[in-house]
């Protein structure tokens, strides 16, 4: 019975699966926040940009209408 109990033990300490899924949930977690980040940074700009794009429609629409 201990050689049954010794050679599972063996086994689940030689298993790397279970940690090489918690490595990949750490990575993916960790592009998350990264990915969070930037998109959060650059939303600002984004929004300058876009605020920038429709005034320049605005101005160009009341100059074709004549205004």
């Amino acid at each position: 019975m201990t050689r049954i109990l010794h050679n599972i033990l063996r086994k689940l300490i030689g298993d790397e699966a279970g940690a090489t899924a918690i490595e990949y949930g750490l990575i993916a977690a960790l592009v998350s926040v990264a990915a969070i980040a930037a998109l959060s940074a650059m939303g600002d700009s984004l929004t300058e940009i876009f605020g920038v794009v429709e005034t320049e429609l605005g101005n160009a629409a009341t100059s074709a209408s004549g205004g």
